[in-house]
C-alpha cells in the first residue's frame, strides 16, 4: 500500500459518472504468440475525445471548481449542478492554462467547453497539426510556444504567474509548490484502473504483469497507486519510457527527480525530458522496474495491436512494445502469464467533427 502521496480513489468515477457520454471502456484480449495472454485497455474511445487523458482534464477542472464554489459561498454544489445555467455563468470567469503534447490540452478544453469556462493551450512546434484542430474546434485559445514541450511548459507558467486570480495553471505534471491540480487530474486517470478492476473482480482473471507508459509519469504513477491500494492481486509493474526520453528511469537510478537529454521521438506523447515530482514519488514506491523500448519497437507494437483491431500510435503502444520485448528486457515470465497493457490514444487525425461531446 502507498501512504503518501495521498489520492481519493473513490470521488473520480462518481463525478464523471455525471459527464456526459461517460462509458467504460473496453477491455480486448489480443493473440499470444508465447503462450501468455495478453489484456488490452483499449482508451482509444475515450469520452470520444481518442484518449485516457480526457479523464484527467475534465475531472480536474470539475473538482476545482466544486471546491472553488464551496471555498466562495460556504455551501457545497452537487457535481450535477455544474451543468446548470446559473453555475456555468459563474464558471465562465476562470480561464484554465496549459501546456501539452496534444492530448492533454484536448482533455482541458473539453472539460472547460462542458463547464462554460475557457482555456489557453500553449503547444511547441513538435506537436502535429491536427492537435491545433482540435483545440480550435473545442473553443480554446491556441499559443504556438517554443520547439519542444519543456518550452511550452515554461510559457504556460509564464502566461498563469502573469494573469489574473482567475487564471489556472493545469498541468499533468508537477513540481515543489505545484501539486494540487496535478493530483487532481492524476485523480482522473484512476478511473481507468478502477473499471479494470471491476472487470477482473467479476471474472476472477487478474493480470501478473502490468505494462505502463510514460511521459511525465502521471498515468503511470496513477494507475500504480490504485493497483496497490485496492487490486486483490498484486501484479509485477513495469513503466516504460521511449529510449530518448528516459526522465523516469533516470530519477529512479538517481534517487530524485532527473531531467535528461535526447532526440526527439516519434512517441510524441511520452517524449518528456523530465518527470512530475507527485508521479515519481508514487512510482519510487510502487514500480517494480523502468525500461525503455525504441522506435522501431514502438512501430511493431502498433502492427501487432493493429491486428486485435486497435488502432494507436507509437506513444498508445509503447506498452506492448515493452511487453513484446520481455525476453530482451529481462522481464521474467512464466507459461500462462497474463499481461494488462493499455492503448492510451487512438489515431491523431481523428476527424474534428468526432470528437464532439
Amino acid at each position: 500500500m502507498i501512504e503518501f502521496p495521498v489520492l481519493d480513489l473513490e470521488r473520480p468515477l462518481a463525478l464523471l459518472r455525471q459527464c456526459p457520454p461517460y462509458q467504460p471502456t473496453p477491455i480486448k484480449e489480443a493473440t499470444s504468440r508465447n503462450g501468455n495472454r495478453i489484456l488490452i485497455k483499449d482508451e482509444t474511445s475515450r469520452f470520444n475525445l481518442g484518449a485516457f487523458k480526457a479523464l484527467g482534464g475534465i475531472y480536474a477542472i470539475a473538482a476545482f471548481l466544486l471546491q472553488q464554489w464551496q471555498e466562495e459561498t460556504g455551501t457545497s454544489l452537487e457535481p450535477r449542478r455544474l451543468f446548470d445555467r446559473d453555475v456555468k455563468d459563474w464558471s465562465n470567469r476562470f480561464t484554465f492554462i496549459c501546456a501539452s503534447a496534444g492530448n492533454h490540452g484536448v482533455a482541458v478544453a473539453k472539460g472547460a467547453q462542458l463547464f462554460n469556462a475557457r482555456c489557453r493551450v500553449h503547444l511547441s512546434e513538435s506537436v502535429p497539426l491536427e492537435f491545433q484542430e482540435k483545440l480550435t474546434h473545442l473553443s480554446a485559445i491556441v499559443m504556438q510556444s517554443g520547439a519542444t514541450y519543456e518550452d511550452s511548459m515554461v510559457a504556460a507558467k509564464l502566461d498563469s504567474e502573469s494573469a489574473g486570480q482567475e487564471d489556472i495553471l493545469l498541468s499533468d505534471s508537477s513540481w515543489p509548490g505545484y501539486k494540487r491540480m496535478p493530483s487532481l487530474v492524476m485523480e482522473g486517470y484512476t478511473v481507468m484502473a478502477a473499471e479494470m478492476r471491476k472487470s477482473f473482480l467479476e471474472t476472477n482473471t487478474w493480470p501478473t504483469h502490468v505494462f505502463l507508459q510514460a511521459g511525465v509519469g502521471g498515468m503511470a504513477a496513477a494507475v500504480a497507486y490504485h493497483i496497490c491500494n485496492t487490486w486483490a492481486q498484486q501484479p509485477e509493474i513495469i513503466v516504460v519510457e521511449p529510449e530518448a526520453a528516459p526522465c523516469l528511469l533516470e530519477s529512479k537510478k538517481a534517487g530524485v527527480p532527473t531531467a535528461v537529454t535526447g532526440p526527439v521521438s516519434a512517441m510524441g506523447r511520452l517524449d518528456c525530458k523530465e518527470p512530475s515530482l507527485l508521479a515519481f514519488e508514487i512510482l519510487q514506491q510502487a514500480a517494480d522496474r523502468f525500461v525503455c523500448v525504441s522506435e522501431s519497437e514502438a512501430d511493431t507494437a502498433v502492427i501487432q495491436l493493429a491486428e486485435s483491431g486497435i488502432d494507436t500510435t507509437p506513444s498508445g503502444a509503447a506498452g506492448m512494445a515493452a511487453m513484446l520485448e520481455a525476453s530482451r528486457l529481462e522481464i521474467g515470465m512464466s507459461e500462462g502469464s497474463i499481461c494488462l497493457v493499455i492503448a492510451t490514444e487512438g489515431y491523431i487525425d481523428l476527424p474534428v467533427e468526432k470528437i464532439t461531446v
